[in-house]
């Protein structure tokens, strides 16, 4: 029996599996808020004293790198380490193991069925050629993978922290405002569940944009302000602001999920994942993001024939399964 999970900025699933069923099939499944715990051990302790299944072998995907079984998660104030979560298992510490979200997501992409995916470019795909993966959630996750003569291998990355490169007049503004709020402005910076906000301020209080007073005071209330700019921008009645938010915010993903595929030349193909394509997907669907993903000078026609995939099942959770149970 596994015990798999997917830890995130804002959420913790966790799930049980077993290599009859597969990592498409849980057993047991928990989602909680993650920062309502005061670590991942309690999360897991919790879960297995609700579960009461014989648990022989774990897998944890997160949302940070990972280093020699351990990692510093990078929007919570967490050390997870494989020592200490196998002792709260009370299991072998060759049976626990930790990857980065990304790479789990990745790990999920060749076994993704059919209803785990919507096409925004068809493309054509080269087999076995590399596939770049890219994660706007609470932050901004990027991976890929690479044929080794057999079977894909998952690469993890932290491409989302490198420098944000704004491609046209708004974006350079909205670098500008940033860089007096940041010595360093990254992707996730604008590009992610807590860069929304960032894009949001910018066109408030830069170029004026009107904010109507019931988003003002949605925000305001402490809920979380990227689902509530992206209801107002796709709801019966949208928000200018935030249509404008949501879609320099697609166009910002867009140039660097394009980034990413010239980076490791994906001829196999483009995902995105994470909660907030998939609330966004509308919009994705739009020609603005694959007119700006093709953006390229001399590539563009090699990047109109990308295909570009918006995953829409929980990958991360079934790309632990999948690592765990192969493990």
């Amino acid at each position: 029996m596994l015990i798999a999970g997917d830890i995130g900025g804002t959420k913790t699933e966790l799930a049980l599996f077993s290599s009859e069923a597969g990592p498409h099939a849980p057993l047991a499944k928990s989602k909680v808020h993650s920062a309502d715990y005061p670590s991942l051990e309690a999360i897991v302790k919790e879960f297995s004293a609700k579960s009461q299944k014989p648990i022989d072998r774990a897998c944890f995907a997160v949302a940070g790198p990972v280093i020699g079984g351990r990692v510093k998660t990078t929007n919570l104030p967490w050390v997870i380490e494989e020592t200490s979560l196998a002792q709260e298992l009370n299991i072998n510490l060759k049976a626990v193991h930790l990857i980065n979200d990304l790479e789990a997501i990745a790990r999920a992409v060749p076994i993704l069925r059919p209803s785990d995916t919507a096409a925004i470019n068809t493309g054509e795909p080269v087999p076995k050629g590399a596939i770049a993966v890219i994660a706007p959630g609470t932050g901004l996750g990027e991976s890929f993978l690479t044929w080794d003569g057999s079977s894909y291998i998952a690469h993890s990355s932290e491409g989302g922290h490198s420098d944000f490169a704004p491609t046209d007049a708004r974006q350079i503004g909205l670098l500008e405002y940033m860089l007096k709020k940041f010595d360093h402005v990254s992707f996730e910076h604008v590009c992610s569940g807590i860069g929304i906000p960032n894009i949001y301020r910018y066109l408030r209080d830069v170029e004026h944009l009107l904010e109507r007073p019931e988003v003002a005071a949605q925000i305001a209330s402490g809920g979380d302000a990227s689902v509530v700019i992206i209801e107002h921008a796709l709801g019966p009645s949208p928000s200018p602001l935030c249509v404008s938010t949501i879609e320099t915010f697609v166009s910002i993903l867009a140039s660097e999920a394009s980034n990413l595929a010239l980076k490791v030349l994906a001829t196999g193909g483009v995902y995105m994942a994470g909660g907030v394509v998939a609330h966004v997907l509308p919009v994705l669907q739009r020609p603005l993001f694959m007119q700006t993903f093709k953006r390229k000078g001399r590539f563009e026609e090699l990047m109109s024939h990308i295909p570009v995939h918006v995953v829409v099942s929980e990958a991360g959770l079934a790309g632990a399964a999948a690592c765990g149970l192969e493990n």
